[in-house]
């Protein structure tokens, strides 16, 4: 297989996929979008009789799920030329049935690798492939060594990591949306940074989880009902049958909330969740994002299944910005800021000492 969609014994620190029957991404947002949702789940799932569980009929069955249900088709024809036809042509001559299942898993893992979609991802009970040049070709803009310096060992973990940074500004780093808190550790990690003249959140590597922890934390810095971004969802099988947007809002939380300034630093491995966070701090006043483009991931995943029992997910809600822009590849911060070796020898993070600055203009 290519370098650009890899198996799973590559990479095995991917962001787990949802529960069975859940979307990773929002589904719990409203009563009114479960229930569209719960219908494009069911309807997302390919009976197994329709196809012959033979190598050509799996291979038109995975084809005509993304097809019918896959929600970037149009955007991503407009960025970047994708023909989902010329697609089906390019990979059904590879297809027959005297291959191997490694070879047809392959010819398969290849053929959903032209979407370029870390959230689309073919998995069997001896393997899985996932798109990850979204992120590979782009400088990491993280260390983990450096995080431990600025981490220290005396820091606090409340869901999340935090202390309070030498020069009275406070630095929370939530390194994954999988890791869940309650509203107590919440308000324990803001009374305790209370004081601090600033506060950074670093989301660095963040691939995302779920996303009622996402909305959880951004409640914590409005005052008032928000405009942060809108979602649709498909109305038909067509490549451009989508419903109206409808938009998403973020209620101030009744606990604690802060007010002061906040700077949020991303790089390319913000994804899914993560990078819906950074589009609904980016949406509000006294937030500033640093760092890198985001890596995207904007569609809610579903899953289905193949005549062979193999596993399809693939994404099926689109969701935008407070400007209805499409956020599948990434967001652009307030600052681009890039690490540089210099400051790595001399033991800095450029991005975080550019975010302690930004304090002190």
């Amino acid at each position: 297989m290519n370098n650009i969609f890899r198996t799973s014994h590559l990479r095995t620190h991917v962001p787990c996929p949802p529960p069975k029957g859940r979307c990773e991404g929002g589904c719990h947002r409203t009563i009114f979008f479960f229930l569209f949702s719960f219908i494009l789940l069911l309807a997302s799932c390919v009976n197994e009789d329709e196809l012959p569980n033979t190598r050509q009929g799996n291979f038109e069955a995975l084809w005509k799920i993304i097809d019918e249900h896959y929600c970037f088709f149009d955007y991503k024809q407009q960025e970047y030329g994708l023909d989902w036809n010329a697609v089906y042509n390019k990979y059904k001559v590879r297809v027959n049935e005297k291959m191997t299942g490694e070879q047809f898993f392959e010819v398969l893992g290849d053929m959903l690798s032209e979407l370029r979609d870390g959230h689309v991802n073919l998995s069997t009970s001896y393997d899985y492939a996932r798109y990850w040049k979204w992120y590979e070709d782009f400088p990491k803009n993280y260390s983990d060594t450096l995080e431990r310096r600025y981490l220290g060992t005396d820091y606090r973990i409340a869901g999340l990591y935090y202390r309070i940074l030498d020069d009275n500004i406070g630095y929370i780093r939530y390194p994954s949306f999988q890791t869940g808190f309650g509203d107590g550790n919440l308000d324990e990690i803001l009374s305790y940074l209370a004081l601090c003249r600033g506060l950074i959140i670093d989301i660095r590597n963040n691939g995302g989880g779920y996303m009622t922890y996402a909305e959880k934390l951004a409640a914590r810095f409005t005052d008032e009902k928000i405009l942060v971004g809108y979602i649709s969802h498909k109305t038909g099988k067509g490549h451009s049958d989508f419903s109206e947007m409808e938009p998403i809002y973020i209620e101030p939380s009744a606990r604690l909330r802060w007010h002061k300034n906040t700077v949020l630093l991303t790089n390319r491995s913000v994804y899914s969740a993560a990078n819906e966070f950074a589009a609904y701090m980016k949406a509000m006043p006294n937030i500033t994002l640093v760092g890198d483009r985001t890596g995207g991931g904007a569609g809610l995943p579903f899953s289905s299944s193949l005549p062979n029992g193999w596993n399809v997910r693939f994404s099926a809600c689109p969701t935008y910005d407070a400007q209805r822009q499409d956020i599948e590849f990434g967001i652009e911060p307030h600052y681009s800021v890039s690490m540089t070796e210099e400051d790595f020898l001399r033991g800095e993070d450029t991005i975080i000492e550019f975010a302690r600055s930004f304090f002190t203009k």
